[in-house]
């Protein structure tokens, strides 16, 4: 039996997250029934079509009597702003996929439930941890969920990137303190050109022109998932004229002394095992378009491991923010879908 989706905001991720289901082997069990975006049908399906930093989709799309047609599958198409403008209970639906990121708070949040959404499942990190019944970075810790939680955080982009990598870390050599500064691709709350666009003042400067730093939770983010570290996690975030795939440059003091050729040994046997799919690492020299489209959350480019003494140590990390993200996203609503379906009704 089919898991039936729903995507509440068809904007970078939630296209995305059509197209990661059009590509994976879990389209055999995993379906999207219904779509509610405000822009109209047509914009919706040429920019389903046509994808300027993914490339054509890979399948037929066409639109029928309201609806986007997938491959002859109906896609029913709704364009209400507000999360009880739907019966989401009528849809039939196991489980929405929430990718506007306009709503954070657990009162906003459960609007779609008391408008029939039976399972909510959000593309960011939700305001705090009370807000979401668990916030999950698939193969991580999915293996928590008990399928009885009704709002689930997928975390972000950043925090899939550079949880496991730590917990390695940690686990290896023991972790004093961690810096993360992310290089991230622009984004859609930064204008072309300068603008009176938003309250921080750096975000009203030409999003191509310039390195911005920006305000970010990544440090929050990773400390909700290792609790271990809280108080050890400082983060901050540039974002970098380019219009995808990321990186994060990571900064560790180590407990126990380490080289750069045991920690890459370290991630190169996590990412063929217990982290296999969602970290790789590459041995290559890089740079940072070589991983647009990778399905991976990271990508330890080895080739810039570096050690200051035995105990400071400086990784980089690459990541598609959109694909990767899309990709774990899609595993864990798969991975959800089915726990819950074992799980009796209370």
């Amino acid at each position: 039996m089919s898991l039936r989706l729903a995507i509440n905001g068809y904007g970078r991720i939630g296209r995305c997250f059509l197209r990661a289901l059009r590509e994976s082997p879990l389209r055999e069990r995993v379906k999207v029934v219904a779509i509610n975006e405000p822009a109209d049908l047509d914009s919706i399906a040429y920019l389903t079509r046509f994808d300027s930093t993914h490339g054509r989709f890979p399948g037929q799309v066409e639109t029928a009597a309201g609806a986007l047609r997938i491959d002859g599958e109906p896609i029913r198409v709704s364009h209400e702003c507000a999360p009880d403008g739907v019966d989401w209970g009528a849809l039939g639906i196991d489980m929405l996929v929430e990718c506007s990121g306009r709503y954070a708070r657990r009162h906003e949040l459960e609007a779609f439930l008391d408008a029939g959404c039976p399972r909510l499942l959000l593309s960011h990190p939700g305001h705090a941890a009370g807000d979401v019944d668990r916030t999950v970075v698939f193969g991580f810790n999915h293996a928590t969920l008990d399928g009885a939680e009704r709002i689930v955080s997928a975390a972000s982009c950043t925090t899939n990137a550079s949880v496991p990598t730590l917990a390695l870390l940690d686990r290896a050599f023991g972790l004093d303190h961690v810096l993360l500064t992310t290089l991230h691709s622009v984004m859609n709350d930064q204008p072309l050109i300068d603008a009176y666009h938003h309250a921080d003042l750096r975000r009203n400067r030409s999003a191509m022109q310039s390195l911005i730093p920006v305000a970010t939770g990544l440090a929050r983010g990773v400390e909700r998932l290792l609790p271990e570290l809280a108080g050890r996690v400082v983060a901050k975030s540039i974002r970098a004229p380019v219009p995808n795939v990321s990186a994060i440059d990571l900064v560790a003091t180590l407990r126990r002394p380490a080289s750069a050729v045991a920690i890459n040994a370290l991630l190169h046997r996590a990412a063929s095992a217990d982290f296999s799919g969602q970290l790789a690492c590459s041995d290559d020299p890089h740079a940072s378009i070589d991983f647009n489209h990778s399905p991976q959350s990271a990508i330890v480019d080895t080739t810039q491991t570096r050690m200051s003494g035995d105990r400071l140590a400086n990784l980089l990390i690459w990541f598609d923010n959109e694909w990767g993200f899309a990709n774990r996203m899609l595993e864990l609503a798969d991975h959800w879908g089915r726990r819950a379906a074992q799980t009796p009704a209370a």
